[in-house]
């Protein structure tokens, strides 16, 4: 099955039907579990859309499966939709990371909505880790030395600085900066900052290298 989907796990088969049928007419990929341990045997990490959930089944319920994604770090939103729920159950369910908490019945406009909603998060997370994991790689491309200067100059540091900093000539400084942006990817400074802060790679303040504590040079 492609695209995003909706995993719906309840164990009342009525229940599951009329979401099923709901979901399929809105043009929506759907899979049906009855119970929480139906899921988890055919789930894949891989899988991008949403979770519809009961609170209340046999076996393992609904908070439990939801504590179990997240010791598998689900990236997989999760929609509580019961007969049974009440304020703090509420609460626990939305500090577990769940994205909605609904009471049956519902309409099925509210229910699509928060369903589409859902799965665009799910899309848009994805992406973001995909683009996150591409940065490091480039990252890991650099030297010792290339990440020291990567790092000073996303904090703001100019190249005659840098030198300073870490002892080198300017002109190293600049040649390693060209090499860097050539490594990444990146096509100016602004760029390359940007790069660095989302891979968490920017130091500041006392964590800044120093030419004392710096790896040899590697030009």
């Amino acid at each position: 099955m492609s695209g995003p989907t909706v995993f719906i796990v309840d164990d009342d088969a009525a229940v599951r039907d009329g979401l099923s049928l709901l979901c399929e007419t809105a043009g929506l990929n759907v899979e049906c579990h009855e119970s929480a341990e139906s899921f988890l045997a055919s789930y894949r990490p891989d899988q991008t859309g949403c979770l519809v959930l009961d609170v209340r089944m046999g076996g393992m319920d609904g908070p439990d499966l939801h504590a179990e994604l997240n010791r598998r770090s689900s990236h997989l939103p999760i929609i509580y939709l019961t007969a049974h729920g009440d304020i703090p159950m509420t609460v626990r369910a939305m500090k577990a990371g769940a994205v909605d908490f609904l009471t049956k019945p519902v309409q099925a406009d509210d229910l699509l909505g928060r369903v589409q909603a859902a799965i665009d998060r799910d899309v848009d997370e994805v992406a973001r880790q995909e683009q996150l994991t591409d940065l490091r790689a480039r990252l890991l491309r650099l030297t010792a030395r290339e990440r020291e200067i990567l790092m000073l100059a996303a904090a703001g540091h100019a190249n005659k600085i840098i030198a300073r900093r870490l002892g080198i000539s300017h002109r190293t400084v600049e040649t390693h900066r060209s090499r860097i942006l050539h490594k990444t990817g990146t096509v100016n400074l602004l760029e390359l900052s940007q790069v660095a802060a989302a891979c968490g790679l920017v130091f500041y303040g006392a964590e800044q290298p120093t030419a004392a504590t710096s790896p040899p040079l590697d030009s």
